[in-house]
């Protein structure tokens, strides 16, 4: 005879797991395919549509993934090949960044900063919000690797298509431009990579930003109310780009969420005290996260109380986010490497794949086979060497992925977040973590892993911190 006990708390069990597809039976839960298969949508969703709120002195935008604004009119399987490729690409340039920079012998720090903006790949820049620059809408992308926020202005020499009408600042009474012998044009070379440039004949500061794939934005620095509801940040300062280029996805610029003193968070810190956090929704194609300004728990709709780890301090790489990995578990089995706690790994919102370094990678690797096993196989693709062909099934039991930090944070990997598809129809869906190239490159969490996620960065505090949650902004 079965003990009742055992019947209850089994069935306890099945009660907290059900929702958004998955049952949580211990160190396993059940994926439902249909539920997290890419859908091809060829239209415009309403990406300008975004809303922003006021609540107990936090300011709470609406964030979606930011194809809801480009559309897309080619193949699917394309796009999502695509995107990995270019996440790759985007690696390989921010870890070059990062050995440059670490092995600098200048004497002169502030030389020596060469951020994450330097190295980006634009195509894994995913999520986007609105905001209001001179009483103006303007959809943004969100990037906590970037410094210095810019938006297209009119004139413009050489601009990208985008959806909102472009800035025009000669309309506009509030704005007005920067010159070079400003603070602020002297601490463009700490925030990009490069020093203001002024020409002989204009006084104004000029600013350059390169990216990694080829893309830059070129134009000059200016300040102009910035709006986020009913919350006016007077005089922020930004890049007013006249010279763009790159796959911006149809946004009028990107906004950056890094920690120099012409980041979005250093300008508002007297507004939101140095605190952000945002929940990417679990879907690219449905529902929305949010993207919250401000440092107040109780606006945050977590599940499960935040656990926080400490920023790891360098002051050659001080606009990157570190932490401290100390250890994975697969399925409740924790993996054993003795580089846990000896290493930095970087918290990115740029980054779409999760990067490990090899010895865990291959690690994490076996035991998630061990675990998954009697799926047929399906070729690797690109960076993911771990792939199957799922295609007759509707659903699948998956162990759970559970990374841990100094001071007892963890990160609990949402099932949405453990497989990639290389293809809508599952025949080709892949581990959606990678290995570094070399053991000493720095490993990074890539947004693909921190969905359905509340990640807060407290830059007062230095800690970030973690807790599942249920993305949406209502």
């Amino acid at each position: 005879m079965v003990d009742p006990t055992f019947l209850f708390v089994l069935f306890s069990l099945l009660l907290l797991g059900l929702g958004n597809g998955v049952v949580c039976l211990e160190e396993k839960r059940v994926l439902s395919l249909h539920k997290i298969q890419p859908k091809v949508q060829r239209t415009v969703t309403g990406c300008f549509s975004q809303k922003s709120r006021r609540k107990m002195d936090a300011t709470i935008l609406e964030m979606k993934h930011r194809d809801d604004c480009s559309g897309w009119t080619g193949d699917w399987n394309e796009k999502l090949q695509k995107r990995l490729t270019m996440d790759d690409q985007r690696v390989k340039s921010l870890q070059s960044r990062i050995r440059r920079t670490v092995s600098s012998n200048t004497q002169d720090d502030s030389s020596a900063q060469i951020p994450v903006t330097s190295g980006i790949e634009l195509e894994t820049l995913n999520y986007i919000v609105t905001v209001e620059l001179g009483a103006r809408k303007m959809t943004v992308i969100v990037d906590t690797g970037s410094d210095l926020t810019w938006i297209q202005c009119q004139p413009c020499d050489s601009c990208y298509n985008q959806h909102d009408p472009v800035f025009k600042p000669s309309a506009s009474p509030s704005y007005q431009p920067i010159f070079c012998n400003a603070s602020a044009c002297q601490s463009l070379q700490f925030a990009t990579g490069n020093s203001g440039v002024c020409g002989s004949s204009s006084p104004t500061c000029n600013y350059v930003v390169n990216y990694g794939d080829g893309s830059y934005t070129h134009g000059e620095l200016g300040h102009e109310n910035l709006s986020f509801g009913t919350v006016l940040v007077k005089d922020f300062i930004f890049g007013c780009g006249r010279n763009n280029k790159g796959l911006f996805g149809g946004a009028s610029g990107l906004m950056g969420l890094g920690r120099s003193d012409l980041s979005l968070i250093s300008q508002t810190y007297g507004i939101f005290g140095g605190v952000f956090s945002y929940c990417l929704p679990s879907s690219e194609r449905k529902g929305t996260g949010s993207l919250i300004l401000g440092g107040n728990p109780s606006v945050y709709k977590n599940s499960s109380p935040v656990s926080y780890t400490k920023m790891i301090e360098n002051p050659q790489l001080y606009n990157f986010y570190f932490i401290n990995l100390t250890g994975i578990s697969i399925g409740g089995v924790a993996l054993q490497d003795q580089s846990f706690g000896r290493g930095r790994i970087l918290v990115d919102s740029g980054t779409v794949i999760t990067r490990l370094p090899p010895t865990i990678y291959k690690s994490l690797k076996t035991q998630f086979l061990k675990q998954f096993s009697g799926f047929p196989p399906a070729p690797a693709f690109s960076i993911l060497d771990t792939c199957f062909n799922l295609s007759t099934y509707e659903e699948v039991d998956i162990p759970t992925i559970k990374l841990y930090f100094e001071g007892d944070a963890e990160l609990t990997v949402d099932v949405t977040g453990v497989f990639y598809f290389v293809k809508s129809d599952a025949s080709q869906v892949c581990l959606a973590l990678a290995s570094l190239e070399y053991e000493e490159e720095v490993a990074i969490i890539g947004n693909y892993q921190q969905k359905d996620i509340r990640v807060i960065y407290d830059t007062k505090e230095t800690k970030v911190g973690f807790a599942p949650e249920s993305c949406s902004f209502k």
